[in-house]
């Protein structure tokens, strides 16, 4: 019997060893899950974008849509989305925010809508950095800019916001870490060992100068509301949190989401007259 039971602990072991191998091999592929199909704005129904091609330090180039603001002082937001889909999946929010007068440039990530090279952490960091440039090519202001950050985005727009002056930051179910977001989904995994991209974005809140606001289903399973509960009450600016009863994750369009951003940026950043030039 006993040789029994080391035999099956062994067995268990090495199945358990397999498991937490091919995890660590696949880990990417778990986190990024992109749609590489070119997106067609004629499609998505938001024939208005101009489709733009924005360098990285790098080297690559990536697509992104452009609408400018309504006014020559409107704000222009840089939308960060979510790790699955492609920009195309995020047309109806470029709509919505659009027609608040806002511009927006939507930012397609490397290895995504038909874009060169492959995704990690690094990578996206890169992508993110680079949409914020050419907002100041195009002579967006800091002080006009708005971070909005979906899901996995939501950490590059952390990551942006703690070493760029913006006007604001919009996190749409952010997370304090995939770190953390990981080991919820797989409790039994040393993920905290083994994750390659981590996208801390709790230790970074605090650097950030620009007025924060978190949107969050009070449903989400993914990302529990007590990770963005946490996000804000590390910020050293005025943040704060809106939650829609029983939204799930990053379906808090329907439920009022740019409406409430839009209340809190008209109450935290100044309006202003006449041209604004980039900083």
């Amino acid at each position: 019997m006993i040789r029994f039971l080391l035999w099956a602990c062994v067995v268990a072991m090495g199945f358990y060893g397999i498991v937490v191998a091919g995890l660590y091999a696949a880990q990417r592929r778990l986190l990024f899950i992109p749609d590489t199909a070119v997106p067609d704005p004629v499609r998505a129904e938001v024939p208005q974008v101009e489709v733009i091609h924005v360098p990285t330090s790098d080297g690559l180039s990536l697509v992104a849509w452009y609408v400018p603001p309504r006014s020559a002082d409107g704000f222009t937001v840089l939308l960060l989305h979510g790790n699955a889909g492609n920009i195309a999946h995020r047309a109806g929010r470029l709509r919505a925010l659009n027609q608040l007068g806002w511009g927006v440039l939507l930012l397609e990530y490397r290895g995504y809508g038909g874009n060169a090279g492959s995704p990690s952490e690094a990578g996206l960091v890169l992508d993110a950095q680079a949409g914020l440039a050419d907002l100041r090519r195009r002579g967006v202001a800091a002080n006009r800019t708005l971070l909005w950050g979906e899901s996995l985005g939501t950490g590059l727009a952390v990551r942006l916001a703690s070493e760029n002056p913006v006007a604001a930051v919009l996190l749409d179910a952010p997370y304090t870490s995939i770190v953390d977001a990981a080991a919820r989904q797989y409790p039994y995994v040393p993920v905290r060992l083994l994750l390659k991209d981590r996208f801390e974005s709790l230790s970074r809140v605090a650097r950030i100068t620009a007025p924060i606001l978190v949107m969050q289903g009070s449903a989400d399973r993914l990302v529990p509301p007590a990770m963005g509960q946490a996000i804000a009450a590390a910020a050293n600016v005025p943040a704060e949190i809106w939650v829609a009863p029983g939204a799930g994750h990053v379906d808090l369009g329907p439920y009022g989401a740019v409406e409430a951003a839009e209340a809190f940026v008209h109450r935290h950043c100044p309006r202003l007259g006449g041209n604004v030039r980039a900083e």
